[in-house]
């Protein structure tokens, strides 16, 4: 009996190094991923150095997963951003590398300042390109994040980039989520859109400035940019301004706007510009924009008004002075998640479907928002104030 209980136990123990991936599930998932890439030509010798390094990272999870607990305004956002150091050192950048940025905006009609604004916000002129292996990186994330499809896809376009010549896995260096280079590309726009700028016969993103502005250049050309036309600039609204219309969803022609009484930040007549919208990224006592196509370009890069906002502003900081004008005493109290989620429960409560209390403002939101101040004659921007906040605590839903 004690031996053949020996026996059973040796063969448990047997089976249990012999067969070590049957019980790890992250083993049979990266076997799972191997030959998924075999199938899509990837070699063997590059699949095996994708991975023979590469661990699992649990840091990138906890960034992937965290939310922020405070939501900035726009103007706390922008100054953090654009800051007179980084302007001085913009414009320092655009002079340098002028002659290569007047070819390639001669080429593909996206303006200097505007790829040295995307530098500077992306990766502060080059100085921090990310320093995660992007191979432990993206397999991490693919394997539990919460775009598991997503980063998938994108490890096995970082596989490609290294069969194609372009980089070695060992120097696979950028963000924890996988963004890379002067210009913060992911591997699958990347192999859409990069491009050999200095004609070594690799598009080296990290390392060589003609390839990171003209893969830039070339993508944002490539996803609508229209030449000689701007991303965004400051307006003065007149008195009357119907606050509702100002979403980026509202697009009419500036004449149109013009027609409503609204003027450029120094009085001057708006340009002639087809597709616009006004948009006030803090409420109607903050700054007011006109955005124009470009914004939407700038807008497919990162889809955050404030990003865009911002390569914006920085973009003409870098040629001249030019100060935003108004909105500077709006109220700049931001808000918690918490204060957010608040405001969409009691908008809910009220009958203003608002969407799901997530903490984050979106167009749903937005739109609730607006449905309430017009019910309450109160300026119907859609914005989140702390204002709106207190309002709403207080609104017990017999109208008063």
């Amino acid at each position: 009996m004690i031996f053949n209980i020996l026996f059973a136990v040796f063969i448990l123990l047997g089976s249990m190094i012999a067969f070590p991936n049957e019980r790890d599930p992250f083993a049979v998932w990266l076997e799972n991923l191997k030959v998924e890439a075999r199938k899509e030509n990837i070699s063997e010798n590059t699949i095996e150095n994708t991975f023979k390094d590469a661990e699992y990272l649990p840091s990138v999870i906890e960034l992937d997963r965290s939310q922020p607990e405070f939501i900035s305004t726009f103007l706390s956002y922008l100054h953090k951003r654009v800051t007179e150091s980084k302007i001085k050192e913009g414009r320092d950048r655009l002079s340098e590398n002028q002659v290569l940025l007047d070819q390639i905006e001669k080429k593909y009609g996206v303006p200097k300042n505007i790829l040295v604004a995307f530098w500077g916000l992306e990766t502060n002129y080059g100085g921090y390109k990310g320093n995660y292996g992007l191979p432990s990186a993206l397999m991490t994330l693919a394997y539990e994040g919460r775009r598991a499809d997503f980063f998938r896809s994108q490890l096995l376009d970082m596989m490609r980039i290294v069969e194609q010549g372009h980089k070695r896995i060992s120097d696979m260096q950028g963000s924890w989520a996988g963004a890379m280079g002067h210009m913060q590309f992911m591997p699958a726009t990347f192999i859409a859109y990069a491009i050999d700028g200095d004609a070594d016969g690799r598009s080296d993103i990290w390392n060589s400035l003609p390839d990171a502005f003209s893969s830039a250049a070339n993508y944002l050309s490539s996803i609508g940019w229209k030449r000689d036309e701007p991303v965004a600039f400051e307006v003065k609204l007149p008195n009357d301004f119907e606050y509702e219309q100002a979403q980026l969803a509202v697009r009419q022609p500036s004449k149109t706007w013009a027609s409503l009484g609204v003027l450029r930040a120094d009085g001057t007549p708006l340009p002639p510009l087809d597709n616009t919208a006004v948009l006030l990224p803090q409420g109607w006592q903050g700054p007011a924009f006109l955005v124009a196509s470009n914004f939407d370009a700038v807008m497919h890069w990162n889809r955050s008004i404030k990003y865009a906002l911002s390569v914006s502003h920085l973009a003409d900081q870098l040629v001249e002075d030019k100060p935003i004008l108004y909105g500077a005493n709006a109220d700049n109290h931001g808000l918690a998640l918490d204060e957010v989620r608040t405001i969409q429960a009691k908008l809910n409560a009220l009958g203003f479907d608002s969407g799901r209390a997530d903490g984050f403002p979106g167009t749903k939101t937005q739109q609730a928002i607006r449905s309430y101040q017009l019910q309450h004659h109160l300026p119907a921007d859609g914005y989140p104030s702390y204002a709106l906040l207190q309002q709403l605590i207080n609104d017990n839903g017999d109208g008063k």
